[in-house]
């Protein structure tokens, strides 16, 4: 096999995700390819921010995007387009399961009745949102639930285009990692990653079997070492490995840095290195630091919370020893 380093894999993986070098403004749909995780409070929009120039805080309902329950139950912000990947990607093999989500989709369709409607008790909504006919829209407050054309898409295609991207976006990866990332059970994500066995590469990640798409190989193995401060919100931590032996993107929340608390469940990234957590209230940052920074990576810094879309945007630094 194949062999490949952490930092490689590191490297790569926050490449293909636009961390290192963000998108030119408007590239909504790029920025958002492999879903945005949108966690309180409003992680998808820093998300956006964070791959993409000149993001504003209502990019987040972006026309060329779109929300639900996808993958793993979480809401996300989605590209439009790309509705039918997310949703029915997620449906199981088994039709008589399949079906169930059918059956449970008409009736929260039933229930919303051709309007947008509070989600907050309406029964089997996130279950429901793999038939691809129910979008959400979450503002921070409140979950609002609509009916939406189902999308084109085959079912299989679905499937096997949601596995493509996983494995893009967080390759080397593996069938549990991708059951974890899609909500798709053991045995049918392990059935559709066989289906695509002619396009998978098998590499050694120091010393454990992961796989890649076999057209990412050369930029698994030439990207250049990562450059440049980020504010990552939670879920982009997982590129780093959250596993028990930091490999994998999941499942498992292995801590990056022993400064991470509830309040700073973020991480600060330099150079392609975890260097300290931060938290978010408003629009004050405030940074607890593992490591020490350079005066041009405080620059850096200050510049990221400063073009940060929120409003009033403010830095707070301190040293984890003192904190």
């Amino acid at each position: 096999m194949r062999i490949v380093t952490r930092e490689q894999v590191i490297a790569y993986r926050l490449h293909v995700n636009h961390l290192t070098r963000r998108l030119p403004a408007g590239l909504h749909e790029q920025a958002a390819y492999a879903g945005l995780q949108d966690t309180a409070p409003r992680d998808a929009l820093l998300g956006l921010h964070a791959r993409m120039s000149e993001c504003t805080p209502s990019d987040w309902e972006h026309p060329s995007l779109i929300q639900t329950y996808s993958p793993r139950a979480a809401v996300y912000v989605l590209p439009a387009r790309d509705f039918g990947v997310f949703t029915l990607g997620r449906l199981p093999l088994d039709p008589a399961a399949a079906e169930r989500i059918e059956v449970l989709a008409e009736q929260v369709c039933e229930t919303l009745g051709g309007r947008e409607r509070r989600g907050a008790g309406v029964h089997g909504l996130r279950e429901a949102c793999a038939s691809g006919r129910i979008a959400v829209r979450w503002d921070t407050t409140s979950l609002w639930a609509r009916e939406v054309p189902k999308p084109s898409i085959e079912v299989a295609d679905a499937r096997l285009e949601l596995c493509r991207r996983h494995l893009h976006y967080f390759g080397p990866t593996t069938p549990k990692a991708f059951s974890w990332w899609s909500g798709l059970s053991p045995a049918d994500a392990k059935a559709v990653w066989s289906s695509l066995a002619d396009e998978l590469l098998e590499v050694d990640f120091d010393g454990v079997p992961g796989w890649i798409l076999r057209t990412d190989e050369e930029c698994l193995r030439s990207v250049p070492s990562p450059r440049g401060v980020r504010l990552l919100v939670a879920s982009d931590l997982r590129l780093f490995g959250r596993d028990r032996d930091a490999r994998f993107i999941a499942p498992g929340l292995r801590a990056l840095t022993p400064v991470a608390d509830s309040f700073h469940p973020n991480g600060l990234m330099v150079d392609g290195r975890i260097v300290g957590a931060w938290g978010r209230k408003g629009g004050r940052v405030d940074v607890v630091l593992s490591d020490t920074l350079s005066t041009t990576q405080y620059d850096a810094l200050e510049a990221e919370v400063a073009c940060l879309p929120v409003r009033d945007a403010s830095l707070s630094v301190r040293s984890g020893d003192n904190w």
